[in-house]
C-alpha cells in the first residue's frame, strides 16, 4: 500500500498567506479611517450643541454673538467645551463657529472644523460645514 503523506503543499500555504495579505492591506487603512470618524463625532457633536446656542442667541437678540475662547463660549452662550478634549481651540466669530482638531490622529490633529450658518427670511437657520487648514474633505460632515 502507498503511504499518504498529511498536510498542506508549500503552494497552498503561500497562496493562504497572500489571500490574509490582501484581506489585512485592505482592512487596515478602512479601519483606521473609521476610528478617526468616530473620535471625530466627539468634535461634531460639540460644534452641534455650540450652532444650537448660537441659533438660540441671534433668534432672542437679532444678532449674531461673538465668543473668541471656550470660556467665553460658556459664558456667553451657556455651553460648556473646557472639558471637551479633542478641541484645542474654539471660538464663534459673527455667528462662524471654528473648532481647531486635537488628540484625534496626525491626519487631522491642527486642523479645523467651520460651521457657517445661513438665516433664511423665514428666520430659520441652516448650517454649512467646511475644513480648514488642509481638513481632509473625508472627515467634514457633509451639511
Amino acid at each position: 500500500m502507498l503511504r499518504r503523506q498529511k498536510g498542506f503543499t508549500l503552494i497552498e500555504l503561500l497562496i493562504v498567506i497572500a489571500i490574509i495579505g490582501i484581506l489585512a492591506a485592505i482592512a487596515i487603512p478602512m479601519y483606521k479611517a473609521q476610528t478617526i470618524k468616530a473620535k471625530m463625532t466627539e468634535v461634531t457633536n460639540t460644534m452641534s450643541n455650540v450652532a444650537s446656542a448660537v441659533a438660540a442667541y441671534m433668534q432672542e437678540t437679532g444678532g449674531w454673538p461673538s465668543a473668541p475662547t471656550k470660556a467665553e463660549i460658556l459664558t456667553s452662550l451657556g455651553v460648556a467645551t473646557t472639558q471637551v478634549g479633542r478641541i484645542s481651540v474654539m471660538n464663534v466669530t459673527t455667528g462662524v463657529i471654528t473648532a481647531t482638531v486635537s488628540n484625534v490622529d496626525s491626519t487631522v490633529d491642527n486642523r479645523q472644523l467651520v460651521m457657517t450658518p445661513t438665516s433664511a427670511t423665514d428666520g430659520s437657520i441652516t448650517w454649512n460645514w467646511s475644513g480648514a487648514n488642509a481638513m481632509p474633505p473625508a472627515y467634514v460632515p457633509k451639511r
